[in-house]
């Protein structure tokens, strides 16, 4: 057998890693990719924190939303309403927002003092390098990822099918995160976030 039929053999019974290629509606991430890890994110509670904090919970919300989006802003009750449900220190889900965008009104303080005024029941995050909203591939506020016991993602897209002030008629975050809890596939697993507001990304440097 000469090297190059020898090599091509090999290459066909080699295991091939899996390779994260997006859905229809988020070129960076699709169902069932394991979900971006954080590490040393500032909250509006003054400490750190990183996605293996939450090792103990069955399921994770991580929710991308922000102070100046106002379609964001009118989902902070559903986003409240939600983390109210699940609290408590002993609960199997955790939700988490997470705040990428760097102007005055995004940045940490306005952020803290907003979490304050709303009593946000949730961790509120602060990326400013905005990295780990490029690595979910979020391009809007909000925009919701729900994450299973083995931190795959099991849904993402927009929270609901109707935006405030209108009433949902599928809510969308709340099944997946009993689908999750019930190790029962999500429906549907994807949607368009893009009624909310695009995410302000700096331009990145041309050496990076």
């Amino acid at each position: 057998m000469s090297h190059t039929l020898a090599l091509l053999a090999l290459l066909a019974v080699a295991p091939v890693a899996p390779v994260a290629v997006g859905g229809k509606f988020n070129k960076a991430l699709g169902v069932g990719d394991a979900a971006p890890a954080w590490a040393d994110l500032e909250g509006t509670d003054g400490a750190k924190h990183a996605l293996a904090d939450l090792k103990g919970k069955a399921v994770v919300v991580v929710a991308f939303t922000c102070n100046s989006c106002p379609v964001a802003r009118d989902y902070e009750d559903r986003l409240i309403a939600l983390g109210t449900t699940y609290a408590a220190a002993d609960s199997s889900v955790a939700v988490v927002a997470v705040n990428v965008n760097t102007g005055k009104d995004d940045a940490l303080p306005a952020m803290t003092a907003r979490a304050a005024k709303r009593k946000f029941p949730f961790a509120y995050l602060y990326d400013p390098s905005q990295e780990i909203a490029r690595k979910y591939g979020a391009a809007y506020t909000p925009e919701v990822f729900v994450l299973d016991r083995d931190r795959k993602v099991v849904y993402l897209g927009a929270f609901d099918d109707k935006a405030p002030p209108g009433e949902p008629a599928a809510r969308h975050v709340e099944d997946a995160v009993r689908a999750a809890l019930a190790g029962t596939p999500a429906a549907p697993r994807e949607t368009s976030a893009s009624a909310g507001c695009r995410i302000k990304f700096a331009a990145k440097k041309r050496d990076e």
